[in-house]
């Protein structure tokens, strides 16, 4: 396979596009982020990137908190609103009919109509150059019911997920090609988690 080489640049992807909520009360707002993913499990952790120049940024060293809310594609408008328009002009949640929700462990709210929030509690900024990382640990979980199966499972196949690709918004709708660990399994359990997973997308195909 031959390849072009081009010079550095931010060509990861697909990445998620969230919307992270942080502040309280008349300070609260939402900025969207695409550069944050997991970066440790025990304890959970994760980031995001802010440029010093954003609205979010002084909450966020004031804070020390936010919430990361997953985004679908009925949301897709609202992602990219709130990460074109800036806190200091608008009301995000106003304008984009967005509910604010309480937290448990956290004092910013996290968003209603999002499938899955993640509550984070800053442990660390690093300065990276155009941004800044926060890294933080994950203090709490927040998932919507109807995501959740008769087994306590986490079914986020079902939340229509937003993904985002270089400037472009994508919707996460493909078959799964495989579970992880498929690579060295069994062929009789290969077989049956096959079985598993097509038995539950036929079920979510006649219930969507």
């Amino acid at each position: 396979m031959s390849k072009t080489f081009f010079k550095p640049g931010t060509l990861l992807g697909p990445v998620p596009a969230v919307m992270v909520s942080l502040g309280e009360g008349d300070k609260k707002n939402i900025i969207t982020i695409a550069w944050t993913g997991i970066i440790n499990s025990d304890p959970a952790m994760t980031y995001i990137s802010v440029r010093k120049s954003r609205h979010s940024y002084s909450i966020l060293k004031e804070t020390g908190e936010f919430v990361i809310n997953l985004t679908t594609e009925d949301l897709a408008k609202a992602t990219d609103y709130c990460g074109v328009k800036s806190g200091r002009d608008v009301d995000k949640f106003k304008e984009m009919n967005l509910t604010p929700g309480k937290c448990q462990e956290v004092k910013c709210p996290l968003i209603e109509e999002s499938p899955l929030s993640l509550e984070c509690q800053v442990t660390e900024v690093k300065e990276l150059g155009s941004h800044d990382m926060f890294m933080a640990k994950i203090v709490g979980v927040n998932v919507s019911d109807e995501l959740i199966d008769e087994d306590g499972h986490i079914a986020l196949d079902k939340a229509h997920l937003l993904s985002f690709i270089h400037g472009e918004y994508f919707g996460i709708k493909k078959y799964p090609i495989g579970k992880f660990g498929f690579s060295v399994m069994k062929p009789k359990t290969r077989k049956r988690i096959n079985r598993q997973t097509n038995n539950r997308y036929r079920g979510n195909q006649k219930r969507g």
